[in-house]
């Protein structure tokens, strides 16, 4: 075996011997740690019994339909989350209110900056930084030219662009539930001030308008607030599996103890 492929192998990150990459695949901190936990759950579930012992490794960090299901089944086994009591749902309710208006609208536009196979993510942040500061920094006025449409038409990669990256009037319900968090967590009006981030890449907004909606009852929302703490608390039970069964394996070439894995956000 030549030295070049021994000192490949050596430097491949493993749990409990299995490798988590290739030799030729180049993963980012946080991809590496989800692949970790993954592969921390597969062999709890091979040793719980639920997975066959010869079940293959995932390849590139797919794992096969059966390993699926087994983890599936191991923390449904290992993770229990108690119903939290209406006070608890009430503390939620009260704290959280604004996740709970309904009929809230706003009238936005934005400039995608969307995450495609191939895109070189880093550099496409820098751009997106770039076009957000630009049209943040510009003071629109009588006579001058609009520059956030202007950078929709030219930059954005949503057809809304040749609209100068208007949306019109959204709801909570008409965007992905990682946009409306972001455009309707407060009442900002104008360019956000941080690139938001959807499952379609990085956006730069601005928000034209705001129409306030209403708070509803408590009661007609418990079982929503009920289902919002018991996701914490599986969240958190989940965390504390996860270093359990870190704590017993034998862990070469990553860090789980550096940031949260996005297996568990």
């Amino acid at each position: 075996m030549s030295t070049t492929t021994e000192s490949a192998q050596n430097t491949l990150a493993r749990i409990n011997g299995v490798a988590l990459h290739t030799p030729d695949e180049d993963l980012d901190a946080s991809a590496l740690r989800q692949r970790a936990c993954t592969e921390l759950l597969r062999q709890a579930a091979q040793r719980a019994g639920l997975l066959a012992v010869d079940d293959s490794p995932p390849q590139q960090g797919a794992t096969s339909e059966a390993a699926t299901a087994a983890i599936e089944a191991l923390l449904a086994q290992a993770l229990v989350p108690p119903d939290p009591s209406d006070e608890a749902c009430r503390r939620h309710f009260d704290a959280h209110a604004a996740t709970y208006r309904v009929g809230d609208r706003a009238r936005v536009r934005h400039v995608l900056f969307a995450v495609t196979p191939g895109v070189d993510v880093r550099l496409l942040r820098q751009r997106a930084e770039a076009a957000l500061l630009d049209v943040r920094c510009y003071k629109a006025g009588a006579g001058r030219d609009d520059r956030f449409a202007a950078a929709a038409a030219q930059l954005s990669n949503c057809p809304s662009g040749a609209q100068g990256g208007e949306l019109g009037w959204l709801t909570r319900d008409d965007c992905a539930p990682e946009f409306a968090r972001e455009i309707f967590a407060g009442p900002e009006i104008g360019v956000l001030p941080r690139l938001v981030h959807s499952r379609f890449g990085l956006h730069v907004v601005e928000v034209l308008a705001r129409e306030a909606g209403h708070l509803p009852v408590f009661e007609s929302v418990r079982g929503a607030a009920a289902m919002a703490l018991r996701q914490q608390t599986f969240v958190t039970a989940l965390r504390h599996y996860l270093k359990l069964l870190a704590g017993e394996a034998q862990i070469e070439g990553v860090d789980l103890d550096s940031a949260d894995t996005p297996l568990v956000q």
